[in-house]
């Protein structure tokens, strides 16, 4: 596990790339170690015009899916938007957010790619690395790799592959609504991804704790 406190997060955009390399050499893509008590959601948003980043994290027991903690972080943002680098525009602040937890989460579910990203660090893949939990990416679009359509009943999926590997799942979980973009980011299986993301999605398309989590990064609630 890396010491978050010690990464460089001002970095050009070709040195970002290279330390993606390195992190996703990293990845383990092996099954839960342990039950599953609490899960955690992460998102960001940007306040003043984007100069600030405003991290949401939320905790929920399971299976109740009951909010346990809520937290808020702000920092300044340090990198501009460039595709393929969101995880060093939003990560710092998220990582400040998760340290105010009083408990450690089993599972985190990142608004973002896990393995689903060019270089295979989607943001739920670089903050499973650097924190050393589980994390599963849940994208709302596709940011790389092809697939086929999947059914329109909830619970229907298609891998998600590129150049031939697997990286991720899409999967629906309303009937009739877009599919999410769903891959580990790191300590659990393509499997577990897809099955922990549709338990969490009793009623809306978006698993509850990102759902949550959202609201609050977005100051919708």
């Amino acid at each position: 596990m890396t010491d978050p406190r010690n990464e460089d997060w001002d970095l050009a955009p070709a040195q970002a790339i290279a330390r993606q390399k390195v992190l996703a050499s990293r990845v383990r893509l092996i099954p839960l170690d342990g039950p599953v008590a609490t899960i955690a959601g992460v998102d960001t948003g940007f306040e003043e015009s984007g100069r600030t980043a405003r991290a949401a994290v939320v905790l929920m027991d399971w299976p109740g899916l009951a909010v346990i903690e809520t937290h808020v972080a702000r920092e300044p943002t340090r990198m501009p938007y460039i595709p393929g680098l969101l995880s060093f525009r939003e990560l710092p602040v998220v990582l400040k957010a998760v340290a105010m937890l009083t408990r450690r989460p089993d599972l985190v579910l990142c608004d973002g790619q896990g393995i689903a990203h060019p270089r295979r660090l989607g943001i739920a893949a670089h903050f499973g690395v650097l924190t050393g939990l589980p994390a599963i990416g849940v994208g709302k679009s596709r940011l790389t790799g092809r697939h086929d359509a999947p059914g329109l009943e909830k619970g229907d999926w298609t891998p998600l592959l590129d150049a031939g590997d697997r990286i991720g799942t899409v999967l629906r979980t309303r009937r009739g609504v877009r599919p999410l973009y769903v891959s580990p980011g790191h300590l659990v299986t393509h499997e577990e991804a897809a099955d922990w993301v549709l338990a969490c999605c009793p009623r809306f398309r978006l698993p509850e704790p990102i759902r949550a989590a959202d609201r609050i990064a977005s100051r919708r609630g």
